[in-house]
């Protein structure tokens, strides 16, 4: 059996740390040293034994009149004999004790103990060694000792009482305030509960009002015969408002249940009808009660997620009208179905509407020629109309998305195509002019090509490494944004050759993104962990610092003016407020720690890919998987186990759809659909 051909996808750039301290090699300072202490240093430095550099133990003197110790001597004869200091000839025949050496040590080694030791110590040391005291001045001495216990027991007692109440009065303090934040809570719920029962009733009354309204116009004539053409008419206009996807997923849903399993290596198309990867039943057959009891169930298994978002908006909007009632109008209370129970009502309607991934089209791009086939970067045009996808195989390829939906041909071929010079990572459409899309590639070169007549418009080369993205002004046609592993963001105008700002950082750049409701602010992803907010007109300092992730931030991305989201090689997403300058909540569940997987956002929902080969979908007010879905490899089998180098390499969210593109290191795109 052949081996298995690996993927290597581009790898997220790190900071490596320097040293920026060198080794101190400078000698220590010498401190000043009273006279009286200089001389006791100097007596010390006499008495060492020339052989062990110590102080000397049982001193011995030789005939040549040095001293050393017994052992340090003794050890020496044993192999020469000369003195060490001297040279002079000598054997153990020659040595002798030096007694008044060995007296001044002692006394020496008592003064230094009594120099160093406590006064407690010195009392014991002069109690053994036989001090002379009475007995009256013994018993003195140990009344004193235990009042001196006594009173240092007192004091550990009270302090000990001390502290056990300070902890007891800090725990009372901090229940008091759970137990009013508890019962503002209760009160919260019990005024949502009953404003949901009140809107509930309203909606049965109009409902009762409609039935009988209903059962008129079916019994009558007239309004039978206009019947199916009413419907007919419902029916075209909804299929032209719908997005073209829905009814796709529908058919191929059905056509996937009615088939078994599908086998690629006999497929000779690249766009087939796939299965969802992970077998979920289609909820679509689900009666309205069916569907209403799994949306429960997913609140149920994400119940303290959806709880602590429910309390955090409605204490966010009580807070908020406390505060205008004080600067407005005092004392009137607002009731019935306030802002927050509307806001996490909109969560909870989104969050449970969508519980898997369903493939509504594949679309294979191998090609013959090129082995490489990892897609860095899909995008949509500013009318969804057409994609472009960009990669290591050097082409920029652009599809028509209803053909790729809708039409089952043998061979799903791009309508334009332009080719590099070197690899490709980043794409990003003009918002106004619908032709032009901009490239970054692995030389440094940022592009602006004009699809219609596949030729680049604009050619920028002052990147003096890899660029590894590329952003159009979404409110200035004429601007882009680039970053690059050269440490630089660089701002272009499409008017001019050269760069029309220069931002100079301390790390390489990742991702950059122009906040969608300004021509002036944009986001930086570096790959020092942190994110940096600047305003273009003043590229002196950042507006904000984002810190929190723990490794190099990949991507970042706008969901409205103020929220970004943030993808990390720390296997994490985040949510952030640039307005207020905040961090909102962290994503974690799929695996990224090393390539570019993909991040696109909605104004509800986060998208990226894992290194397990598979595309995560998330709400933002939840940090947990909202839904999910595996590639399978090029063999059909679900069962097989995918080889560990195919990774997500690219996602984009259709604009505020529940369709996304997805693409793999296979280079396998898949069009997404969020499903019941």
């Amino acid at each position: 059996m052949g081996g298995i051909t690996t993927s290597i996808g581009a790898l997220v750039p790190s900071v490596k740390s320097e040293l920026q301290e060198e080794a101190s090699t400078a000698p220590p300072s010498t401190s000043t040293v009273p006279e009286e202490d200089r001389g006791v240093v100097d007596a010390e430095k006499d008495v060492l034994c020339p052989i062990c550099m110590q102080i000397i133990k049982d001193a011995f003197l030789t005939a040549c009149g040095h001293s050393f110790c017994y052992m340090c001597i003794v050890t020496h004869l044993q192999n020469k004999n000369d003195c060490p200091c001297c040279s002079h000839f000598l054997t153990k025949t020659h040595l002798y004790p030096n007694f008044l050496l060995n007296k001044l040590l002692a006394k020496t080694s008592a003064r230094q103990i009594a120099k160093t030791s406590t006064p407690l110590e010195q009392l014991r040391q002069a109690l053994e060694q036989g001090c002379e005291a009475s007995v009256k001045e013994l018993e003195s001495l140990l009344h004193v000792i235990v009042e001196k216990k006594k009173k240092m027991e007192q004091e550990e007692a009270e302090t000990n009482m001390q502290i056990l109440l300070d902890f007891l009065v800090f725990l009372k303090k901090k229940k008091l305030d759970e137990l009013n934040e508890i019962q503002s809570d209760l009160q919260y719920i019990k005024q949502d509960i009953h404003a949901v029962e009140k809107r509930r009733i309203e909606l049965c009354h109009r409902r009762d009002r409609y039935a009988p309204k209903m059962r008129m116009l079916s019994n009558d004539p007239h309004s039978k015969s206009l019947w199916p053409s009413l419907m007919d008419k419902h029916r075209d206009t909804t299929a032209v408002s719908r997005a073209t996807t829905a009814s796709d997923q529908v058919r191929l849903s059905s056509s996937v249940s009615k088939s078994q399993k599908v086998d690629l290596r006999s497929s000779a198309s690249p766009l087939t009808p796939w299965k969802d990867a992970s077998g979920a039943s289609d909820n679509q057959n689900l009666s309205p009660s069916g569907l209403a009891l799994a949306r429960k169930r997913r609140v149920h298994a994400q119940f303290n997620e959806l709880q602590d978002c429910y309390l955090q908006k409605r204490r966010y909007w009580s807070k908020l009208h406390s505060m205008q009632q004080e600067r407005d109008s005092p004392g009137v209370t607002r009731e019935g179905y306030t802002e927050g129970l509307e806001d996490f009502q909109s969560v909870l309607s989104t969050f449970t509407r969508y519980s898997r991934l369903q493939v509504v089209a594949e679309l294979r791009q191998g090609d013959l020629f090129h082995s490489a086939n990892i897609v860095s970067s899909i995008e949509f045009d500013r009318d969804d109309e057409l994609f472009a996808t960009a990669g290591v195989s050097r082409r920029i390829k652009v599809f028509e998305f209803s053909s790729v939906v809708n039409e089952l041909a043998d061979v799903q071929c791009p309508v334009a195509e332009m080719m590099t010079r070197s690899k490709l990572s980043c794409l990003s459409w003009n918002k106004y002019t619908k032709s032009h899309i901009a490239s970054s590639d692995y030389e440094g070169i940022v592009t602006v090509w004009d699809v219609t007549t596949r030729q680049s418009v604009m050619e920028y080369e002052e990147h003096e490494k890899r660029a590894w993205s590329v952003d159009f002004s979404p409110t200035e046609p004429s601007m882009l944004v680039s970053g690059s592993d050269d440490c630089k963001v660089k701002v272009w105008c499409t008017k001019q050759e050269a760069s029309a700002l220069n931002i100079d950082m301390k790390a390489n750049i990742c991702s950059v993104k122009y906040n969608p409701g300004s021509s002036v602010h944009i986001a930086v992803g570096s790959a020092d962990h942190n994110i940096y907010y600047y305003d273009l007109r003043n590229i002196s300092q950042p507006l904000h610092t984002l810190g929190g992730h723990r490794k190099a931030v990949s991507y970042v991305k706008f969901l409205s003016n103020n929220e970004l989201g943030s993808a990390s090689t720390d296997n994490t997403l985040r949510l952030w407020d640039v307005k207020e300058n905040v961090p909102l909540r962290i994503f974690r569940g799929h695996a990224n720690e090393k390539n570019f997987v993909g991040l696109s956002v909605n104004s509800e929902y986060l998208a990226c890919g894992s290194e397990t080969n598979e595309v995560y979908a998330y709400h933002k007010a939840i940090s947990r998987p909202a839904a999910w879905h595996r590639f399978v490899n090029s063999g059909g089998d679900e069962a097989e186990e995918e080889p560990v180098s195919y990774f997500i390499s690219a996602v984009c969210w259709k604009s505020d759809s529940p369709t996304m593109l997805t693409a793999n290191s296979q280079g396998t795109i898949k069009v997404l659909v969020l499903a019941p």
